[in-house]
Protein backbone atom coordinates (compact mmCIF):
# COMPACT_ATOMS: atom_id res chain seq x y z
CA UNK A 1 0.00 0.00 0.00
CA UNK A 2 1.06 3.40 -0.83
CA UNK A 3 0.29 7.07 0.52
CA UNK A 4 1.89 10.34 -0.53
CA UNK A 5 3.45 11.41 2.86
CA UNK A 6 8.69 6.72 6.29
CA UNK A 7 11.16 3.43 10.40
CA UNK A 8 11.48 3.67 13.96
CA UNK A 9 14.47 1.44 15.78
CA UNK A 10 21.45 -0.04 23.80
CA UNK A 11 25.87 -1.09 26.16
CA UNK A 12 27.68 -4.59 26.70
CA UNK A 13 29.26 -5.43 30.06
CA UNK A 14 32.72 -7.01 29.58
CA UNK A 15 33.37 -10.14 29.45
CA UNK A 16 36.58 -12.36 30.22
CA UNK A 17 37.70 -15.62 29.07
CA UNK A 18 38.95 -16.97 25.53
CA UNK A 19 34.88 -17.51 25.27
CA UNK A 20 33.33 -15.20 26.84
CA UNK A 21 34.88 -12.74 24.24
CA UNK A 22 33.99 -14.92 21.22
CA UNK A 23 30.36 -14.60 22.94
CA UNK A 24 31.19 -10.66 23.24
CA UNK A 25 31.94 -10.28 20.06
CA UNK A 26 29.41 -12.36 18.66
CA UNK A 27 26.93 -10.32 20.70
CA UNK A 28 28.18 -6.95 19.27
CA UNK A 29 28.27 -7.79 15.87
CA UNK A 30 24.82 -8.51 15.91
CA UNK A 31 23.90 -5.16 17.30
CA UNK A 32 26.34 -3.98 15.27
CA UNK A 33 23.91 -4.92 12.15
CA UNK A 34 21.26 -3.95 14.05
CA UNK A 35 22.50 -0.55 14.37
CA UNK A 36 23.34 -0.21 10.73
CA UNK A 37 19.97 -1.34 8.84
CA UNK A 38 18.58 1.41 11.54
CA UNK A 39 20.60 4.81 10.77
CA UNK A 40 23.62 3.87 8.66
CA UNK A 41 22.68 5.61 5.17
CA UNK A 42 26.42 5.34 3.79
CA UNK A 43 26.02 1.50 3.31
CA UNK A 44 25.66 0.65 -0.09
CA UNK A 45 22.97 -1.78 1.29
CA UNK A 46 20.81 -0.30 3.64
CA UNK A 47 17.10 0.98 2.69
CA UNK A 48 17.75 4.44 2.08
CA UNK A 49 20.90 3.43 -0.11
CA UNK A 50 18.93 1.14 -2.37
CA UNK A 51 16.28 3.62 -2.32
CA UNK A 52 18.52 6.49 -3.85
CA UNK A 53 19.86 4.00 -5.87
CA UNK A 54 16.34 3.33 -7.59
CA UNK A 55 15.66 7.08 -7.48
CA UNK A 56 18.92 7.98 -9.51
CA UNK A 57 18.63 5.81 -12.01
CA UNK A 58 15.25 7.25 -12.92
CA UNK A 59 16.69 11.22 -12.77
CA UNK A 60 15.63 12.10 -8.95
CA UNK A 61 17.55 13.15 -5.89
CA UNK A 62 18.93 10.66 -3.36
CA UNK A 63 17.49 10.44 -0.16
CA UNK A 64 19.00 10.07 3.30
CA UNK A 65 17.46 8.63 6.76
CA UNK A 66 15.41 10.75 9.10
CA UNK A 67 14.91 10.50 12.67
CA UNK A 68 11.37 11.72 12.63
CA UNK A 69 10.17 9.87 9.63
CA UNK A 70 11.89 6.70 11.05
CA UNK A 71 9.32 7.30 14.23
CA UNK A 72 6.65 7.94 11.98
CA UNK A 73 7.36 4.87 10.18
CA UNK A 74 7.76 2.82 13.02
CA UNK A 75 4.50 3.68 14.85
CA UNK A 76 2.93 2.81 11.70
CA UNK A 77 4.53 -0.31 11.73
CA UNK A 78 4.01 -1.88 14.79
CA UNK A 79 0.27 -0.38 14.89
CA UNK A 80 -0.43 -2.74 11.70
CA UNK A 81 1.91 -5.57 13.34
CA UNK A 82 -0.55 -4.87 16.95
CA UNK A 83 -3.86 -5.09 14.26
CA UNK A 84 -2.52 -7.89 11.95
CA UNK A 85 -4.08 -5.10 9.49
CA UNK A 86 -2.22 -3.47 6.14
CA UNK A 87 -4.00 0.10 6.46
CA UNK A 88 -3.11 3.47 5.99
CA UNK A 89 -5.23 4.45 8.57
CA UNK A 90 -4.58 2.40 11.94
CA UNK A 91 -3.31 5.29 13.09
CA UNK A 92 -5.55 8.09 11.57
CA UNK A 93 -5.15 9.78 8.49
CA UNK A 94 -1.15 9.77 6.77
CA UNK A 95 -1.73 13.73 6.71
CA UNK A 96 -1.71 14.22 10.45
CA UNK A 97 0.78 11.44 10.88
CA UNK A 98 3.32 13.06 8.98
CA UNK A 99 2.49 16.42 10.25
CA UNK A 100 5.32 16.76 12.59
CA UNK A 101 8.22 15.87 9.87
CA UNK A 102 7.02 19.46 8.54
CA UNK A 103 7.39 18.25 4.74
CA UNK A 104 5.92 19.74 1.69
CA UNK A 105 5.47 16.70 -0.16
CA UNK A 106 5.36 13.47 1.74
CA UNK A 107 4.34 9.49 0.87
CA UNK A 108 3.64 6.41 2.31
CA UNK A 109 4.44 2.82 1.40
CA UNK A 110 3.43 -0.20 3.00
CA UNK A 111 3.35 -3.80 2.73
CA UNK A 112 3.56 -7.24 3.99
CA UNK A 113 5.06 -10.67 3.92
CA UNK A 114 8.82 -10.47 3.32
CA UNK A 115 11.29 -10.66 6.40
CA UNK A 116 13.81 -8.21 4.21
CA UNK A 117 13.71 -4.78 3.09
CA UNK A 118 15.35 -5.18 -0.54
CA UNK A 119 12.52 -7.55 -1.56
CA UNK A 120 9.93 -5.24 -0.14
CA UNK A 121 11.53 -2.67 -2.10
CA UNK A 122 11.17 -5.02 -4.91
CA UNK A 123 7.32 -5.08 -4.52
CA UNK A 124 6.57 -1.54 -4.20
CA UNK A 125 9.33 -1.37 -7.44
CA UNK A 126 6.65 -3.85 -9.50
CA UNK A 127 3.57 -1.50 -8.01
CA UNK A 128 3.03 1.36 -10.16
CA UNK A 129 1.57 3.67 -7.00
CA UNK A 130 3.96 2.58 -5.09
CA UNK A 131 7.04 2.69 -7.65
CA UNK A 132 5.34 6.70 -7.85
CA UNK A 133 5.83 7.06 -4.53
CA UNK A 134 9.12 5.75 -4.27
CA UNK A 135 10.56 8.48 -7.10
CA UNK A 136 8.06 11.15 -5.72
CA UNK A 137 9.74 14.69 -6.91
CA UNK A 138 11.93 17.17 -4.74
CA UNK A 139 11.75 14.61 -1.44
CA UNK A 140 15.49 14.32 0.18
CA UNK A 141 14.34 12.28 3.34
CA UNK A 142 13.27 8.89 4.16
CA UNK A 143 12.14 7.00 7.29
CA UNK A 144 11.81 2.73 7.16
CA UNK A 145 10.25 0.60 10.06
CA UNK A 146 9.03 -3.13 9.69
CA UNK A 147 7.23 -5.23 13.09
CA UNK A 148 6.46 -8.45 13.16
CA UNK A 149 2.36 -9.37 14.42
CA UNK A 150 2.00 -11.62 17.92
CA UNK A 151 2.52 -14.78 16.16
CA UNK A 152 5.96 -13.40 15.00
CA UNK A 153 5.39 -14.63 11.42
CA UNK A 154 4.43 -11.49 9.21
CA UNK A 155 6.00 -8.83 8.94
CA UNK A 156 4.56 -5.55 8.05
CA UNK A 157 6.83 -2.61 6.76
CA UNK A 158 6.43 1.08 6.51
CA UNK A 159 8.13 3.88 4.38
CA UNK A 160 7.32 7.39 4.34
CA UNK A 161 9.47 9.72 1.95
CA UNK A 162 9.14 13.48 2.43
CA UNK A 163 10.78 16.60 0.79
CA UNK A 164 10.43 20.17 0.15
CA UNK A 165 7.76 22.25 -1.57
CA UNK A 166 8.11 22.33 -4.94
CA UNK A 167 9.83 25.52 -6.67
CA UNK A 168 7.62 28.32 -7.34
CA UNK A 169 4.61 27.57 -5.37
CA UNK A 170 5.75 28.38 -2.65
CA UNK A 171 4.41 27.09 1.24
CA UNK A 172 0.84 25.74 0.91
CA UNK A 173 -1.51 27.25 3.04
CA UNK A 174 -2.49 25.46 6.34
CA UNK A 175 -5.39 24.28 5.19
CA UNK A 176 -4.67 22.30 2.48
CA UNK A 177 -3.11 18.72 3.03
CA UNK A 178 0.06 17.50 2.02
CA UNK A 179 -0.91 15.15 -1.01
CA UNK A 180 -1.67 11.50 -0.11
CA UNK A 181 -2.51 8.26 -2.63
CA UNK A 182 -2.88 5.29 -0.36
CA UNK A 183 -1.23 2.06 -1.87
CA UNK A 184 -0.55 -1.16 0.04
CA UNK A 185 1.03 -4.33 -0.85
CA UNK A 186 0.08 -7.92 0.40
CA UNK A 187 2.56 -10.75 0.42
CA UNK A 188 4.03 -12.02 -2.49
CA UNK A 189 2.19 -15.28 -1.80
CA UNK A 190 -0.99 -15.90 -3.60
CA UNK A 191 -3.86 -14.79 -0.93
CA UNK A 192 -6.60 -16.87 0.28
CA UNK A 193 -9.76 -16.71 -2.28
CA UNK A 194 -11.94 -13.90 -1.57
CA UNK A 195 -9.04 -11.82 0.27
CA UNK A 196 -7.50 -8.38 -2.01
CA UNK A 197 -4.23 -9.37 -3.47
CA UNK A 198 -3.83 -5.06 -3.60
CA UNK A 199 -6.13 -2.68 -1.99
CA UNK A 200 -5.52 0.91 -3.80
CA UNK A 201 -7.79 3.77 -1.71
CA UNK A 202 -10.00 1.11 -0.25
CA UNK A 203 -10.57 -0.82 -3.94
CA UNK A 204 -9.90 -4.14 -4.20
CA UNK A 205 -8.34 -5.05 -7.36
Amino acid sequence: MAIEKRLDQEGLAEIMGARGTMMHRMVGGTIAGLVLLAGAPALADSPAELISSFRLKHGEARVVRDATLDRIAMDQARAMAAKDDLSHDTLGPFNRRVAPAGAGRAAENIAYGYDSFDKTLGQWIDSSGHRKNLLLHNASRVGIASAKNASGKRTYWAMVIAGDYEKGKGKKKDKEPVVAVKREVPPASKPKSGNCHVKLLGLCI
